[in-house]
This record gives C-alpha cells, structure tokens and sequence, in this order.
C-alpha cells in the first residue's frame, strides 16, 4: 500500500471536518483496504469512522429499525428485530467479514454484487447522512455509484419493518457475494423486489414482479413472467441468460418462504 496518515475522530462533526482533498473515510474497510493494497487508490489520509460513537447501534422505534452506520454485520444478524434483514446479514461472507464490515460502508460502495442495497431498496429504506435523509429509490444510482456528495457520509439507515420479508441469494461461492440475489417485501402499500447481483446498473427493482406479487403474493404469480437479459453482468461465473433465469428463480423462493 501506499503511505497515509489516518485519523480518528469522535464524532461525526470532526469526520466530516477532517474529509477533503485526497481524504477518504474508513469505515469496515473490507473494500477499501484491498482497493490500497492493489494500488488502485493512493488517498494522503484516512478517516476512520470507527471509533464515532453517534453511527454505532441499532433501534427500534415505531416500526422502524435505524441502524448506526458504523454497525457490523454480525449485530444485525443477531438483531432479530427484522428477521429477513438479519437472515441477510448473517450470511455476509465468512466470520471475519462479518466482525468487520458495516452496512455504512456496503450502503456507501454500492457494490453491484453486495447485498445491503437490495434490502434497503426492498424495503423502502432511508438513507441518512450527516446532511440530509435520502429515500433509497433516490439514492441507488448505479454501479457503485449514488446519491452521495463529496464529504458526505451515511451515518445510519432507516428500515420500515415490512409484513412480510424474505432475502434468497444464490452465492458465488469464491467471495460469498450474490451471483443473483433478490430481497422481496411485502406491506400495506403493495410489494417490492429488489435484485442484486445480476445487472450492470446495478441493484434495481423488478417492477413487472412486484405489479404481479401485490394481486397474489404467491410463487405462482410470476409463472408467467420473463427476465429480459438485456444488459444482465456476464462474466466466468454466468451468461446473462443464466443471472437472467435466476432473478425469477430466487424471487420466487423468496415469496415462498416470506409466505
């Protein structure tokens, strides 16, 4: 890696203080660690979120579970409060993953495999940050890329506790990250699908499902319908064709076991 100076600050006002120039944050850093040690990014200094006391724990508060930023993964596997979001997070890698990364951190990369941003898109989740609170329909704009602006960072997330929820991910089993992954969830407002894993733009909705899923929330629902593999990632480990055929697939094993 290249040499850096690293900085921990207390509270989310000295971060952001201390962001700028050739400045990134460091969350569980399971992304941006590897990323120095490859070379593919040289920052003079980072910031450390770790030790801010203000992006850590998890709440539950009228139907919604905010979750600290800094929060790893295996305290929301072991939350419970949301079952299919806990479901998700515990299986999130391998152990060490776990006792590292942070949702924060998922939520910021936007990696188009992870599988944070299909359950806060799923589940109509916020975004909050040091400025503002972003809806994640509005946040999630692409391949590694979002709604986020230079020195802003994500402090917690919001979850509206849905009726009923189901994560199913079809792993990769090299980097444990989904090779398709689908998060369904039903409320009183209808259903959403979010897919991961499977498309070059990224985790996005499958609206054509979600119209299907909300006059009959049941497998059979989607019999007759089809995953366009426009634009679907293709690389060693599938054909479009196939993460194509896999999107249907693990959203009806969702809707199943979510019944």
């Amino acid at each position: 890696m290249y040499t850096f100076d690293i900085e921990r600050p207390a509270t989310i006002a000295e971060a952001v203080n201390a962001l700028g120039g050739e400045t990134m944050p460091l969350s569980g850093g399971q992304t941006l660690i590897p990323t120095l040690k490859a070379r593919l990014a040289s920052p003079d200094k980072l910031v450390s979120l770790a030790g801010v006391s203000e992006m850590q724990g998890i709440s539950l508060d009228g139907g919604i579970l905010t979750i600290g930023g800094t929060t790893v993964h295996a305290d929301v596997a072991t939350n419970g409060s949301y079952p299919a979001l806990s479901q998700l997070a515990a299986n999130i890698g391998d152990p060490a993953v776990r006792n590292r990364g942070t949702i924060g951190g998922s939520i910021a990369n936007n990696d188009p495999a992870a599988c944070y941003p299909a359950a806060a898109l799923a589940s109509g989740a916020t975004i909050v940050t040091n400025t503002r609170e972003i809806a994640a329909d509005d946040y999630f704009l692409g391949m590694f890329d979002t709604a986020l602006e230079e020195g802003e960072i994500v402090t917690a997330v919001k979850f509206p506790i849905p009726e009923k929820a189901n994560y199913q991910k079809f792993v990769q089993p090299a980097s444990r990250f989904a090779l398709v992954g689908v998060f369904v969830a039903k409320t009183s407002d209808g259903v959403r699908v979010a897919v991961t894993g499977a498309s070059n733009e990224g985790v996005h909705r499958w609206n054509a499902a979600e119209d299907a899923l909300a006059a009959d929330f049941s497998a059979a629902a989607l019999e007759g319908l089809t995953v366009s593999s426009d634009d679907m990632i293709s690389d060693l480990h599938g054909s479009p064709e196939y993460r194509a055929h896999l999107v249907k697939v693990m959203t009806a094993r969702a809707v199943s076991a979510a019944s």
